[in-house]
């Protein structure tokens, strides 16, 4: 992937409610929040289009309320001035919002996604991004899952449903990439 003023980085819900593993069950992938940093860090210092979604949950319970503490972004992913944020109340980016009118608008057409979580969120926007014609690339160690329960009691971890939606996503919604081949380019 060729990286220029064509191609944004999007985070997706970096906020500090996930930290709250008793509410959301176990993760995988400890080091995402580090890569995600080094790639939020190599975009910047290139100059290129930085974009922050957030979830504004309509649920008063939920740890990413407007009202509750886990609503704010985690210390990396703090926008600064010159970066847009979009706040959603459902798992795609691009619904509810003006995102995909603001990429045409700046001539964007690819994007690389990364944040929280591989199999709801990123999962969501990275295939409707691919459908939308976007050159979709996931920084995969730059992602986290939970453990998901099925009602029948089975439970699947946070590494196979991370690598499940992983490999649903690549070759048809987007290309799976790590954080330094991705900065490598």
């Amino acid at each position: 992937m060729t990286q220029n003023e064509t191609a944004a980085l999007i985070l997706i819900d970096w906020q500090k409610g996930f930290s709250d593993l008793d509410y959301w069950g176990q993760r995988n992938n400890p080091g995402a929040e580090e890569n995600g940093a080094m790639l939020l860090a190599h975009w910047r210092a290139k100059g290129l289009p930085v974009i922050h979604v957030r979830h504004d949950s309509t649920a008063p319970q939920s740890r990413l309320h407007p009202d509750h503490p886990g609503h704010a972004f985690i210390d990396f992913a703090v926008p600064q001035a010159d970066e847009k944020v979009y706040g959603k109340f459902v798992n795609s980016a691009f619904i509810g919002t003006t995102l995909e009118a603001d990429l045409r608008a700046r001539g964007i057409n690819q994007i690389v996604l990364c944040g929280i979580s591989t199999d709801h969120c990123v999962n969501t926007t990275t295939r409707m991004g691919g459908n939308l014609g976007f050159d979709v690339t996931i920084a995969a160690d730059a992602c986290f899952a939970f453990d998901r329960k099925l009602p029948d009691g089975r439970v699947f971890s946070a590494d196979l449903v991370h690598d499940v939606a992983l490999a649903s996503l690549n070759g048809e919604f987007a290309a799976v990439k790590t954080v330094s081949e991705i900065i490598l380019g």
